[in-house]
């Protein structure tokens, strides 16, 4: 209905001041947002009190009586208002701290109120803040049962816009509409699925009749929120595989062929072979490939990517590999230059460091194809690199490139080139069809054989002397040791200086020259990171103290202990991958998370888990949970995930179940050309107008 275009400031009862505070505060800027402010919680307003009935407990309560006194009271900090409320059985005190002005101007004496909110006692009962409504307006008004509590912020609460406000607003829209809204999801889900219709569940998430309707009403739009999300990633992902062409590698050639027979360190696992197949598939059809390969700690994802590099340079093509830093790229580099020794393959390492000579060495290699490989950091996105033919892009750790710079990419050749992304930290299924629905995801979901689960132990600062003797045992038996204190943006100052303090006890508790110690932090030049980082992959020192810069992808299969100082500061994915970094040889490794006795209740569920498995996958659905989708790997900055009413953790099977109807309507219509699709189509098409799939559902 095009009447929910319509400007906020035209509702009865907002005018210009109003208007410009609810786009301020909640974004509020048309009838439509405006219906789509769907309430937190629901209270029940079925039952009214008399004052001889309170209860000395925190409930919500609803009184009908008169107001007979009003006075202003001075205090230590400004003046509160304080009104006598009195029934037929006794009397009570209505408290103001806040707005008193504004309230003692509207309120009549000796005419019938109904009051509501929660009771304190002090020598008798007082209520703070109550809503209060004329008794002839709350037997006029649309009623509910059960009354919509809706979000709000202390800016709007101070300038009157309470929450009974916001109701009349509604109603008055309703009254506005006629309480009539377009259906925006086909007559087949309606009916398969037994949904209520678009009118009703938009009027009873606001004014239920009962706990029953207002219950199908929230499955309806949670249905319908979820279900337009995922239409948009699958119709994303259909129109790419048909308009944008990629380059067909349709051989597998010598490189390939030579390096799986000769030059493999180890056998592939059956999870590994079945990615490759996967990924062949996709680059032998005439589509462009937009691969997530998900992999936990050391499954072996960088031997897959290397293969899948290989096939394109037996089909003559360019590739590159781009990592978040410098330090992955470098270890990328060494790795995959040890693999490839013995063939006939230019691979180069660019990132901020590399000097200008160099640099133009590689640029030339790029332009003339004589360079197959060029790994790097975000330099590889600059725009003098050019590619004579590049084919293929692998993205390391996705999450911490934006769109933006992954696009970057796509414009190095005349064709985008195939697009493997590549993440350890394990998405849980819910969020990855959330996220990464538009994608084709792949799993490698087995450890190489004779790797042996890595031992986690938690332990309070006062077990530090036992841990230490731990250590010196491990040291004695040619074990190394990663020390990682947090690195917490805020406070980096703090960070600093507990590093520093933890560098200078370790090193009074493991002198030289029996002992060697390497320290690492973000705060040093590339040179001395590098310097400092071969020193311990050599052996030279036995303990690294450092911060997060290890958490990802740092490969030194001699080192079998990591410590991780305050670990409840951490966040379960962040434990998970700082304890990656050991088991990668065929020694038993050990993690030990050291805390102090004061710990919330989340990080205590977060180290229990943690000590519990080892399954990635399994700690990720524990963390969506603890964190909600928001907080998991940044996901607020992705947009999609702006849920107005659903939930993916808590209505996962209504995700599930609204992703499976997407599928099979696009399997059998993927244009929605069919009559029975067409209320899908518009509302679809609605979506390129809006952007926001509550600004264009009703």
């Amino acid at each position: 209905m095009n009447t929910l275009q319509t400007p906020i400031d035209y509702l009865k009862g907002v005018g210009p001041n109003r208007a410009d505070l609810l786009k301020k505060e909640l974004g509020i800027y048309t009838y439509q947002d405006l219906i789509n402010l769907f309430p937190n919680r629901y209270l029940d307003k079925t039952k009214y009190y008399k004052i001889n009935q309170l209860q000395r407990n925190a409930a919500e309560v609803q009184i009908v009586g008169r107001i007979i006194n009003l006075k202003m009271v001075e205090q230590k900090r400004g003046k509160r208002l304080v009104a006598t409320f009195q029934d037929e059985t006794g009397i009570l005190e209505l408290v103001w701290f806040r707005g008193q002005k504004w309230v003692k101007d509207s309120i009549k004496l000796n005419v019938p109120y109904v009051i509501f909110g929660k009771c304190n006692w002090f020598n008798g009962f007082s209520m703070p803040h109550p809503e209060l409504e004329l008794l002839t307006e709350h037997k006029a008004n649309i009623r509910s049962a059960m009354q919509s509590i809706y979000p709000s912020t202390e800016k709007l609460t101070n300038k009157g816009i309470s929450n009974k406000v916001k109701i009349k607003l509604l109603q008055s829209l309703f009254q506005e509409t006629g309480g009539k809204f377009q259906e925006t999801l086909s007559p087949l889900l309606l009916n398969e699925l037994k949904l209520i219709s678009k009118a009703e569940a938009l009027f009873n998430i606001h004014f239920p009749k009962n706990a029953e309707l207002l219950a199908k009403a929230q499955y309806r739009l949670k249905f319908e929120e979820l279900f337009f999300i995922q239409l948009q990633l699958i119709l994303k992902n259909i129109s790419r595989k048909h308009k944008i062409k990629g380059f067909p590698f349709d051989q597998v050639g010598e490189l390939f062929t030579e390096f799986y027979h000769n030059h493999l360190p180890f056998e592939l696992t059956g999870a590994q072979k079945r990615v490759i197949k996967e990924i062949r598939n996709d680059l032998g059809s005439n589509a462009q490939m937009n691969r997530l390969l998900q992999g936990d700690v050391g499954s072996g994802k960088t031997i897959v990517a290397l293969m899948t590099v290989l096939l394109a340079i037996d089909n003559d093509f360019q590739a590159t590999l781009m990592a978040p830093t410098e330090i992955l790229a470098t270890q990328h580099y060494h790795g995959i230059t040890e693999l490839v020794k013995g063939l006939n393959i230019n691979v180069r390492l660019l990132t901020g460091s590399v000097k200008t000579k160099q640099r133009k060495i590689i640029h030339q290699e790029l332009e003339d194809g004589t360079l197959h490989l060029l790994i790097g950091t975000h330099a590889v996105l600059e725009d003098k690199v050019k590619f004579k033919n590049l084919g293929l892009a692998i993205i390391d750790e996705q999450h911490r490139f934006g769109v933006a710079q992954r696009a970057k990419l796509w414009k190095k050749n005349t064709f985008p080139p195939h697009i493997l992304v590549m993440t350890a930290t394990p998405i849980p299924r819910t969020l990855a069809m959330s996220l990464y629905g538009d994608l084709d995801i792949s799993v490698i979901d087995e450890l190489p054989p004779g790797r042996k689960a890595i031992k986690t132990v938690h332990r309070y600062d006062s077990n530090r002397l036992k841990v230490f003797a731990f250590m010196r045992d491990e040291i004695k038996k040619g074990r190394q040791i990663y020390i990682v204190y947090p690195l917490i943006q805020e406070s980096e100052q703090l960070d600093y200086k507990d590093l520093m303090d933890g560098f200078e006890s370790i090193s009074r508790d493991f002198p030289k020259p029996d002992y060697q110690i390497s320290i690492l932090h973000g705060k040093m030049k590339p040179a001395d990171k590098e310097f400092e980082m071969q020193r311990f992959i050599k052996g030279e020192t036995q303990i690294m103290v450092a911060t997060t810069v290890i958490e990802v992808g740092v490969n030194v299969p001699n080192a079998s202990v990591m410590i991780i100082e305050s670990s409840e500061r951490f966040g379960l994915s962040q434990l998970h991958q700082l304890r990656g970094r050991v088991g990668r040889g065929a020694e038993q490794s050990f993690c030990i998370l050291m805390t102090s006795y004061k710990l919330s209740t989340e990080a205590k569920t977060r180290l229990e888990t943690m000590v519990r498995t080892n399954d990635g996958f399994e700690l990720a659905e524990v963390d969506l949970k603890l964190r909600g989708p928001g907080d998991l790997m940044g996901t607020q900055q992705s947009g999609i995930l702006n849920l107005k009413i659903a939930d993916i953790v808590k209505d996962n099977d209504i995700l599930l179940l609204a992703r499976n109807y997407a599928m099979a309507i696009l399997k059998d219509d993927p244009s929605l050309l069919k009559e029975e699709n067409s209320i899908l189509k518009f509302t679809y098409q609605q979506i390129g107008k809006y952007k926001n799939i509550w600004n264009y559902i009703s």
